[in-house]
């Protein structure tokens, strides 16, 4: 088994200089948003972005802008994929000497076939998604919202659920316009930005309170064959802006049909929070184990807000989340869960990244991971930032690894950086097979080996599965992780 905690490397801070790329033609991407300027001045403008740029990202974006549909976007929607396209003309595509990916490998997806998916399918009949339900759910069938199968019952006054382009509300529409491109994530992030068909919104006026969780479907069926190299992508994105005093309970929920199919499946959700507002989030991550999976949530906490994460990710060859939060108001709370099982030979990664800069701020982070097959890896890389004016913050940080093959590998790097000089703040970590003394205690009572290490690492996850909001919820998931152990388990000797 190998298991390392690497030390964090703080970087100093970022120069001007950037590699070059000595491509000698300017990408079609890159000249599509440049203004027109005198001819002088213009050459030179596309020499310095050709030189600059990655060949292989501008090859994706102008793909994926090309596989976009000729109506005019919604404003905020066009100054999305503008700041994004920006952002990939210096972007290079990340490799192992990055610090951020150094224990993630993103060749396979550099590899393939990338394919954007234009359209859905014309036939959603087979997706064998409920139409009963009592919920309010939004299905989003590679990365477009079907109406057809999304139910909105009982929603409140005021609040909106749909895309940006069947938004009538200028109010709203102004709102949303605050909060695109106020954050820069990586390539992933931007990437999404040039590609998203369109805007999901979740919109809750001031002083609501959605009492229904509000379901999202997100269900992958365009995807090559296993040995073929074709990985179609989709990125849906999802916006969610709770106003001062509002609440909801988000559940996300990704799939994959029809077999274990390649695919990308590229997801980026924001959540804005008002002042007083709370937000309970269930991520649910089932993708098929041939699939690339990469998922970014970026939120926004205003003062006295509540943010509560409940994550449980099992599918994908390659999944990695990307987690940033940032409380910009005292007496924040954020809450953050996180169970992570590798099955087979797949990566399972979490980067987070909180951001404290007010008083009285509280954090409590939980990562949980088991790695059950000898080329598995997770990987767990956690930031808790507490700068000079958050006095007073409370943050703990804890991740725990279980091992149970030789060779399985998790890398975890759980790290505080604290300017602030009045805090109560800690972290730790623990990575190990199952311990002697607890296989005893069960022995010692009469239980066999067999049956105590099943009943161990199933009860590993339960700390995080109980913290699901919704009991359909839970029991879903601790069928579908029975499941997956199972073979893992039966093979113990």
């Amino acid at each position: 088994m190998a298991a390392s905690i690497f030390t964090p490397n703080y970087p100093l801070k970022p120069s001007s200089s950037i590699c070059v790329n000595t491509s000698p033609n300017p990408s079609k991407f890159a000249t599509s948003i440049i203004k027109p300027r005198p001819r002088t001045t213009r050459i030179n403008v596309l020499t310095a972005i050709a030189s600059l740029s990655d060949p292989f990202v501008l090859q994706i974006a102008e793909t994926l802008e090309d596989s976009l549909s000729s109506a005019s976007p919604p404003l905020p929607l066009q100054k999305l994929r503008e700041a994004s396209s920006q952002s990939l003309l210096s972007t290079p595509w990340p490799s192992r000497k990055d610090e951020p990916f150094r224990f993630t490998d993103t060749s396979f997806i550099k590899l393939s076939h990338i394919q954007p998916i234009q359209f859905p399918p014309q036939s959603t009949n087979f997706l064998g998604v409920s139409t009963d339900t009592h919920l309010p759910n939004l299905v989003i069938v590679d990365g477009f919202l079907i109406d057809s199968l999304s139910q909105f019952p009982q929603l409140p006054n005021g609040v909106f659920v749909g895309t940006l382009s069947n938004l009538n509300s200028e109010a709203i529409m102004n709102r949303v316009s605050e909060f695109m491109s106020n954050f820069e994530g990586d390539l992933f992030w931007s990437l999404n930005g040039v590609g998203t068909p369109d805007l999901v919104l979740v919109y809750v006026p001031e002083g609501c309170r959605v009492e229904s969780p509000l379901h999202l479907r997100y269900c992958s069926v365009s995807g090559g064959a296993s040995e073929s190299k074709n990985l179609p992508i989709s990125n849906p994105r999802v916006l969610v802006v709770v106003e001062k005093g509002g609440e909801i309970d988000i559940v996300e929920e990704y799939v994959g049909v029809e077999g274990e199919k390649c695919y990308w499946a590229n997801s980026v959700t924001e959540v804005v929070i008002g002042e007083g507002g709370k937000v309970s989030h269930s991520y649910l991550q089932s993708q098929s184990m041939n699939a690339a999976h990469i998922k970014w949530t970026s939120v926004r906490q205003e003062s006295a807000s509540t943010y509560e994460l409940v994550e449980v990710s099992t599918g994908g060859k390659l999944s990695r989340h990307n987690l940033h939060v940032q409380q910009v108001g005292p007496d924040t709370v954020t809450e953050l869960s996180t169970f992570h099982l590798s099955s087979s030979d797949q990566t399972q990664d979490l980067h987070s990244k909180l951001v404290l800069d007010h008083p009285r701020g509280v954090s409590r982070q939980l990562h949980k991971c088991i790695v059950a097959h000898s080329l598995g890896q997770a990987v767990f890389d956690g930031n808790v930032k507490v700068n000079r004016y958050a006095q007073q913050t409370d943050a703990g940080q804890l991740t725990r690894s279980l091992l149970l093959e030789p060779r399985a590998t998790v890398n975890v790097k759980p790290n505080l950086q604290i300017i602030a000089n009045d805090v109560k703040c800690s972290h730790g970590a623990a990575i190990s097979d199952l311990e002697e003394n607890q296989l005893f205690y069960f022995q010692a009572r009469g239980v066999d080996l067999a049956t105590a290490r099943r009943a161990l690492i199933f009860s590993f996850g339960s700390e995080v599965i109980e913290r699901l909001p919704h009991s359909f919820l839970r029991k879903k998931v601790e069928n579908h992780i029975k499941e997956l152990l199972d073979p893992a388990v039966k093979g113990f000797k």
